[in-house]
């Protein structure tokens, strides 16, 4: 069985960023017999200006969109395709717009011990921000995110409070940049072939396919 290694990247606070690792989950599990797959979550920031306390949500998304019409109207379309895939998009509950660096630190910690780790947290921070309308760039939701999801609490609070990883992550998004990405999720499998937005199960399963065909033809016309 061949493996591929997919880099996703995506911010927390992105709906579609949610709304596509859960369409990826799908898809893996209709080529699991066929294909094995490891996922590796890269840093964005949708509002790297945001400042540390986060914004007034409502207020941030109709500048963005262009009045409460436009955010509706977004907001419709999302939790219909929210639950498809058993999302529920609770969008009134965000209060706070926040700075995402600090969630992106702890994701980077995470998959530090293990990639496992790292989706439980992902999964949770998606789950806090979208259905629970909690402040993901607050300090005690992450470590409330972070020992649920198996790590140690007062290492990860003593890491928060410094500067730890916070250069490294912000290379890592000035590097998807420059490498071309500039909206997500973005998806890179084999850190080769890319595939930009939150396709649908279908189209992420087929590229699985043919991607895993290519390696096997590949690799047949080595030996």
């Amino acid at each position: 069985m061949e493996r591929i290694t997919i880099d996703v990247v995506s911010d927390v606070v992105c709906p579609w960023c949610y709304l596509g690792k859960a369409r990826l989950e799908l898809a893996i599990a209709e080529v699991q017999d066929e294909v094995g797959v490891d996922v590796n979550w890269r840093p964005y920031r949708l509002n790297p200006d945001y400042p540390s306390e986060g914004v007034d949500q409502k207020k941030a998304l109709e500048q963005k969109l262009g009045g409460s019409g436009r955010v509706a109207q977004a907001h419709k379309m999302l939790v219909d395709f929210g639950r498809e895939v058993g999302i529920n998009f609770d969008f009134e509950a965000i209060k706070i717009g926040p700075n995402t660096l600090d969630a992106h630190r702890v994701i980077h910690w995470a998959m530090a011990e293990d990639r496992e780790k790292q989706d439980r947290v992902v999964n949770a921070l998606f789950k806090a921000n979208f259905e629970e309308g909690r402040n993901v760039g607050d300090h005690a939701v992450l470590l409330n995110i972070a020992e649920q999801a198996g790590l140690n609490r007062a290492v990860i609070s003593s890491l928060l409070a410094s500067d730890a990883d916070r250069e490294l992550v912000i290379a890592e998004i000035e590097a998807a940049k420059k490498m071309g990405v500039n909206g997500v999720p973005f998806f890179i499998f084999d850190q080769q072939y890319a595939v930009s937005g939150a396709q649908t199960p279908d189209v992420l399963a087929g590229a699985l396919r043919d991607i895993a065909k290519t390696k096997s033809e590949a690799r047949a016309g080595l030996n």
